[in-house]
């Protein structure tokens, strides 16, 4: 931690026990204490972190614990695939700070009730601020709902459709600082291919890319990024 912000980090506390000292040596005084410090968590550790993550507490806390972590339940997968094409032309923070309200919007991405939804569903979708209101993208989600239980109804798991286009393993790159992580692969390119011809909507390579880093499909995790061990860890199947 840098000198500087150690100090600062000292002064504060000092700050706060002489408060609390003022309060103990006489009880009449009204003392406001200080609201605590929210900061990041790259102030709170040395933890060599994924460069994208840093200066966002939301970004570094899906870093930390999501991001790139294999996930095998139909209807997570199902969801998270909604999520990343929600994000089509926006940052992906503007999706995960709605992420909850897309959550209840959509009744947990239930694509049983997904694919029921009706033009009142629809309106009352496009009315709230809790979701990206992209009639494109709010279209393209039921439709992918209807397109996913069909997909269910023939292969029987979608994780397997999925994980198929890296032969059902975790296909681990090894980005190191200065070398530039791709938008799309080969397997985005397939997975894409695939997923359109069965009407799937709003995943094209790039989305689908960001999809299977997500995922844990693919790991880019930075080699000397404390995830990447980790993440390494997880199981695949």
């Amino acid at each position: 931690m840098p000198q500087a912000r150690k100090k600062r980090l000292h002064d504060a506390q000092l700050s706060i026990l002489r408060l609390i000292d003022i309060a103990r040596a006489d009880p009449t005084v009204r003392v406001c204490m200080p609201a605590p410090a929210t900061a990041p968590p790259t102030l709170l550790d040395d933890k060599p972190r994924c460069p994208w993550c840093t200066g966002s507490d939301i970004y570094i806390r899906y870093h930390d614990e999501e991001w790139g972590v294999p996930v095998h339940d139909d209807q997570d997968l199902f969801a998270k695939l909604i999520l990343d094409g929600a994000q089509a032309g926006l940052s992906w923070i503007t999706i995960l700070k709605k992420r909850e309200g897309y959550y209840r919007a959509f009744d947990d991405f239930d694509p049983e009730k997904m694919a029921r939804y009706t033009q009142k569903k629809i309106d009352a979708l496009m009315a709230n601020p809790g979701i990206v209101r992209n009639r494109l993208k709010i279209a393209a989600a039921i439709g992918n709902a209807k397109a996913y239980l069909q997909l269910r109804e023939e292969l029987g798991s979608f994780d397997q459709y999925l994980w198929q286009f890296t032969g059902g393993k975790v296909k681990r790159n090894a980005h190191t600082e200065g070398s530039s992580i791709p938008a799309t692969s080969p397997e985005s390119d397939a997975m894409s291919k695939a997923l359109l011809k069965r009407g799937f909507k709003f995943v094209g390579s790039t989305i689908c890319y960001a999809f299977m880093q997500a995922v844990g499909i693919i790991n880019d995790h930075r080699v000397d990024c404390f995830r990447y061990k980790e993440v390494g860890k997880a199981r695949e199947r």
